[in-house]
């Protein structure tokens, strides 16, 4: 007998509507936008489909839960010590690079095209004609380099960039031109004019990005996060932005979100805040990859995008 699927999440609308077009067995499928509109299904479904902030408060209370598919690829909210883990838990992979590379490699566009002084001096009514920068023969090093940092460099490589990669172990993205693992974080960093960060946060990515990086970056280089907050010392990357050290940095994501009103990252001249919108999770990407994943899960498969409660990730 199919499972009941509660679906939880600020979009339950839209995903309620995408899976009743799609080819899946009947199904006893209740969607909620919030925790009291989920109070009826709670304790009787096996699988649910949730954004985690919603879910996370919840999970105790779910007391025939057996598998819950995460709308988000970073699942850290769940994943934490002391919540519970008698349950498959798998994330979003796969959907989200072609969004991570739009946003990186436009950011950096417009860094090298000096988007945002051409706009100041317009403002000012002040004709600006230096010369631009231009991507090609720049290098591009990417601290991590999953599905999301495999599409970032396939998509570098349409501008002819060098591509770095920084991974545990993994060399099996063909658009990097050089690996490095280990203690060698800072060699490569010492190479590339621009850094972008697209890591989960765990116990091994956290400040990853250090002082010492930082100060390997060259002065004109740039920072891109897209992964988590946790993976740079925000301190030492205020200290080099202040300083001059680098030349700026594009944000998306903060040890604390939101970002704190006093935080100085605010005032800085030379930072970008786009305040985690890099890559939303989209129903339309969410639901088919959660409607494959519920076809196995019904047929007895494994799973795709299992997370390991543990690793987080």
């Amino acid at each position: 007998m199919p499972p009941e699927v509660l679906i939880l999440s600020a979009r339950a609308a839209d995903y309620a509507r995408l899976l009743a077009a799609m080819p899946l067995p009947p199904l006893a499928l209740h969607a909620a936008a919030t925790s009291d509109e989920a109070e009826p299904w709670l304790a009787s479904c096996e699988v649910v489909l949730a954004d985690p902030p919603l879910v996370r408060p919840l999970l105790d209370r779910m007391a025939a839960l057996r598998w819950l598919q995460s709308t988000y690829a970073g699942v850290e909210t769940l994943t934490a010590p002391g919540l519970r883990r008698d349950y498959l838990l798998t994330n979003a992979r796969g959907v989200f690079g072609e969004l991570m590379a739009e946003y990186v490699l436009g950011y950096v566009i417009m860094h090298e095209r000096r988007g945002w002084q051409r706009f100041l001096a317009q403002r000012a009514g002040r004709w600006d004609a230096t010369w631009p920068g231009r991507l090609r023969g720049k290098t591009l090093g990417l601290v991590g380099v999953g599905s999301i940092g495999a599409e970032i460099a396939r998509t570098a490589k349409c501008f002819r960039l060098r591509v770095l990669g920084y991974t545990r172990a993994s060399e099996d993205c063909p658009h990097v031109d050089r690996y490095f693992h280990g203690d060698a974080l800072v060699d490569m960093a010492a190479a590339c004019d621009y850094l972008v960060a697209s890591l989960p946060n765990t116990p091994a990515s956290r400040h990853l990005i250090d002082r010492a990086v930082l100060a390997a970056l060259p002065a004109h280089a740039l920072l891109v996060n897209v992964g988590r907050g946790s993976t740079v010392d925000e301190e030492a990357l205020v200290e080099a932005l202040q300083t001059g050290r680098i030349a700026g940095a594009v944000l998306d994501v903060f040890q604390t979100e939101p970002l704190p009103a006093d935080h100085p990252l605010w005032k800085l001249p030379n930072v970008l805040i786009t305040s985690h919108t890099s890559a939303l999770s989209y129903p339309e990407d969410i639901a088919p990859l959660f409607a494959e994943n519920l076809q196995r899960y019904i047929s007895g498969q494994e799973l795709h995008y299992h997370v390991d409660f543990a690793r987080g990730y």
